[in-house]
């Protein structure tokens, strides 16, 4: 069986290859921007709602005044079966109170004082985390995309053996693509091990719903708790009778006594009001890469023991690790802006990269003006998107439509770059003629 292809099949053929391998592209430079501004993801917070009533510390029993007024708010509505307490940190500075249907600050006596108002911030976050789409679906992308930044770095250093001693040889100032693979190469190596990490960390991320999908398919007849709970540990049976809500102040007594080094910055309360409700607080071990430690008790206070993420397995003390490693939450605001100058360096190194290939298509006689033209309007256009959005939400508030302004933002900026460069051609005298064949 044979197929003859014809000139313009080729040529469209080469031009949605190249097509996808810009979208590609696209989506990875989406996704370290994102991830660069999302460092400061806790001063976004603080700079959406300046209002907001901020403490250094809150006491145990307005916390616990705190729970009980959310919860006597929800007496006419559905019940919680999880309501989270974000305890005051040197990062976000407040107590912020979450159940299934809201989420609310709260001042140091412990009474409502407002709806907790951030969507700009997690609207950022889902951009990032999973590129706005479901949430099994975007995160999987975003981590087949983790997975490809790592063989991207290695074939990259691999294909330029004098890579790390030409490491300070930068043609800066030369006008022509010579500078432009000059500041690709030079970023690479310069960020090489804060790209692995960054990439490696976020693919385990990225994929963690396909493969913890895959082990509770394959191991525990299609249960995800129960696949899970080796590495973060699992829930008791619950009882729903009714019973006064559980006093937190027993728990974080004892974490005050028993662990002193241990700093709480998480309460969770399942299922309560109901007799099988029970508390775990959630505590930081300083000079740990670990975001928290498990720390599991009764609805009476009565301590059940730990998970293990900072002393279990060293899969568990690994998986708890990954998320601070990825991004760059440990050591303050010096690890921050580290992050924020590594970040925007790969942001420079996957556009320039684009832009290499597109020079090398053109020194082989194909025409890429109105690809670069695209590029060019997606390296502006990601960043024009965010300030949008950002301004949509300082203009009208937290109830504006984030994913839609920036989804109709970036490709707008993208589609006039594309349309005034080609008017250029024309200007010039070089009118679009299609690509030809390889």
């Amino acid at each position: 069986m044979s197929f003859a292809f014809t000139k313009d099949t080729v040529r469209r053929a080469i031009s949605a290859h190249s097509a996808l391998g810009l979208i590609c592209c696209a989506l990875l430079y989406l996704i370290c921007t994102t991830g660069t501004a999302i460092v400061l993801h806790e001063e976004w917070q603080r700079f959406e709602q300046r209002d907001a009533p901020e403490m250094t510390e809150i006491a145990p029993a307005s916390m616990q005044r705190g729970i009980e007024n959310v919860l006597a708010s929800e007496s006419d509505g559905p019940t919680t079966t999880h309501l989270y307490v974000h305890l005051p940190t040197e990062a976000l500075p407040r107590t912020t109170i979450t159940t299934d249907t809201q989420a609310v600050h709260v001042d140091a006596q412990g009474e409502i004082a407002k709806p907790e108002e951030n969507a700009w911030a997690e609207f950022l976050l889902a951009l990032h985390y999973r590129l706005n789409l479901p949430a099994v679906v975007g995160m999987s992308l975003v981590g087949m995309f983790g997975a490809m930044l790592v063989a991207l770095a290695i074939s990259g250093i691999v294909a330029h053996p004098r890579i790390f001693r030409d490491a300070f040889r930068l043609r800066a100032r030369r006008k022509d693509d010579v500078a432009t693979l000059d500041w690709h190469n030079r970023l690479a190596v310069w960020t090489l091990p804060f790209a692995l990490a960054i990439a490696l960390t976020g693919a385990m991320i990225g994929l963690f719903y396909v493969s913890g999908s895959g082990l509770a398919a394959s191991a525990y007849g299609g249960d995800s708790e129960a696949a899970l709970a080796p590495v973060f540990g699992g829930e008791p049976e619950g009882d729903a009778a009714p019973a006064p809500v559980a006093q937190t102040g027993p728990a974080l007594a004892y974490m005050q006594r028993e662990y002193p080094e241990v700093q709480p910055y998480y309460v969770i309360l399942h299922d309560p009001g109901t007799a099988g409700q029970h508390v775990q607080i959630v505590g930081e071990h300083p000079r740990r890469l670990i975001f928290g430690e498990y720390y599991a008790f009764s609805g009476t206070g009565e301590f059940r023991g730990t998970a293990g993420m900072a002393d279990g397995t060293v899969g568990q003390q690994l998986a708890a690790s990954t998320y601070n490693l990825h991004f760059g939450n440990f050591g303050g605001l010096p690890v921050k802006i580290a992050y924020i100058l590594f970040g925007l360096a790969m942001t420079v190194v996957v556009a320039t990269g684009t832009f290499i290939w597109l020079d090398k298509r053109e020194r082989r006689g194909q025409q890429s003006a109105g690809l670069r033209a695209a590029w060019w309007g997606l390296v502006v256009g990601v960043p024009a998107g965010l300030v949008a959005t950002l301004i949509v939400r300082l203009a009208i508030g937290n109830g504006a439509p984030f994913v839609t302004v920036f989804w109709v933002v970036c490709p707008l900026v993208i589609a006039a770059w594309t349309l005034s460069a080609r008017r250029n051609r024309e200007r010039e005298g070089m009118s679009p003629h299609p690509v030809p064949a390889e």
